[in-house]
């Protein structure tokens, strides 16, 4: 019998009584020993990635419900990612939360529960990584015409290298570099990651060429085989990667993660290589029938310039034909050149003899005159328009000085009224709003201002109305004035 159970049986003996501390240790020990290994199928929910790196979740099917943690030396060993709503199998330890006085389970391994969880997962994923905007096509790269260098990431050992290096040898005789990786297994994305960042950190001046264009192949295989290609942290690497690449994974009718992420999605290795490569036969062919076309492009340039010169030639005149025509012009002008000068020189002289007589001082003294009878009549209406306006400016005045009397705060109290202000300045505009006690200044028309201090109740007009106030006693004479 246990120690527990030693002390329940004993209630009435001398048995020692166990703190809490020790009975909750003492059942977290039991449940260990007694639940070392166990498996469970169930739902992930409230799934919590702490910033330490543990992650805090809860394992639940219809009727029941079981905390979980996952250390953090346990989380990258996962072959799914802990999400809400996974349906999972997962191993560990049955352990106990003293603190909490409840039980949980310490995970070890978790994979998903089926295909189905798989694809329902790796949708999820999906739709994420599309709302950030990583399957954009606008994001895709375009491939390099003529590569000289094409990195391949493959395993070294399959069919699929064999058949990649054939048909790039066969089409395009280029370098290629392989960076061998694992493509099956919990280690084959971070090895596919390792390797696309290493062929974008290297030196294009290094012993290592850096590839014009990467590939990353693998052959067919089942939902589970080709599942490393769906992890989150592959798909952003190739997101991130700086050189065009090509995803060949799987057949034609596989899809993975990183077809969506990549610049090109080949359906098969083969036609990886294909896309990646030009054919160097077709170039050649190509390059022999630009040559003809331009030699034949040439020839008629040549042949069309040689019929335009000889059209020249014919419609052109012979030489001493164009001399004789430009003396015989010569010839004739410079006969007719001192008439024209003699008669030029004389119709000037007629201008200027007109022009001439018609000039005296009186052209400049007649504006003078008129300028001076019209500053003489502006200096004639000017003194009269100056007293007007000045007599408008003192109408203006008089009439603001009787506005500003009008509107002079002082003025009704030269009529008998006083204005009540309270000891801040403010003044008094409702005798309710005075309380008993309170000093007041009275200012009066003499300009004097005397204190006062309010004395008795505010009365109710309507009050006053109901009932008439009794008539005041009259104040002996000896009590003297207020101010």
């Amino acid at each position: 019998m246990s120690e527990a159970a030693q002390a329940t049986s004993d209630t009435t003996g001398n048995a020692r009584p166990y703190s809490v501390s020790e009975l909750a240790f003492a059942l977290k020990r039991t449940l260990e020993d007694a639940y070392g290994f166990v498996r469970l199928r169930g739902e992930l929910s409230k799934v919590t990635h702490h910033s330490n790196g543990h992650v805090y979740l809860t394992l639940k099917d219809e009727r029941a419900a079981i905390d979980g943690v996952v250390w953090k030396s346990s989380v990258r060993g996962l072959s799914v990612r802990p999400e809400q709503g996974l349906e999972v199998v997962v191993t560990g330890k049955i352990t106990a939360y003293p603190q909490g006085s409840r039980y949980q389970i310490v995970i070890e391994t978790m994979e998903a529960a089926g295909v189905g969880a798989l694809l329902a997962q790796l949708e999820r994923l999906k739709a994420k990584l599309q709302a950030e905007g990583l399957f954009a096509s606008e994001r895709k790269r375009r491939l390099p015409e003529m590569p000289a260098v094409v990195g391949v990431i493959t395993s070294p050992t399959g069919a699929v290298i064999r058949d990649i290096l054939h048909r790039i040898r066969d089409r395009w005789p280029c370098h290629v570099v392989v960076w061998p990786v694992v493509v099956q297994g919990d280690a084959a994305a971070a090895q596919v990651c390792a390797a696309i960042r290493g062929f974008c950190a290297l030196d294009p001046e290094g012993p290592i060429p850096k590839p014009d264009v990467l590939i990353v192949a693998r052959g067919g295989g089942s939902v589970e085989d080709l599942w490393p290609f769906n992890d989150e942290q592959l798909a952003r690497t190739v997101a991130d990667c700086t050189i065009p690449l090509i995803s060949a994974v799987g057949h034609e009718t596989d899809t993975t993660l990183i077809d969506f992420v990549s610049d090109r999605r080949a359906p098969t290795p083969t036609a990886a290589a294909e896309m990646a490569t030009p054919v160097l036969a077709e170039l050649k062919a190509l390059v022999e029938d630009f040559g003809a076309r331009m030699h034949r492009c040439g020839s008629r340039v040549v042949e069309d310039r040689r019929n335009r010169v000889q059209h020249a030639d014919r419609a052109l005149k012979r030489v001493p034909d164009l001399v004789r025509l430009a003396e015989q012009r010569f010839d004739i002008v410079s006969g007719r050149l001192g008439a024209g000068l003699a008669k030029n020189a004389a119709a000037h002289e007629r201008d200027l003899v007109r022009v001439s007589s018609r000039l005296s001082p009186l052209l400049l003294q007649r504006p003078q005159a008129v300028q001076k009878q019209r500053l003489e009549a502006v200096a004639v209406r000017l003194q009269p328009a100056a007293e007007r306006k000045l007599e408008r400016a003192a109408e203006r005045l008089a009439s603001l000085t009787k506005l500003y009397a009008s509107v002079d705060p002082d003025r009704p109290l030269k009529r008998g009224f006083a204005r009540v202000t309270r000891a801040d300045g403010s003044i008094v505009h409702a005798g309710a709003s005075l309380a008993s006690g309170e000093a007041v200044a009275i200012k009066f028309g003499d300009e004097v201002t005397r204190q006062a201090v309010i004395d008795g109740a505010a009365s109710d007009p309507l009050k006053a109305d109901a009932k008439p106030k009794a008539k005041p006693k009259p104040v002996p004479p000896a009590q003297g004035d207020l101010f």
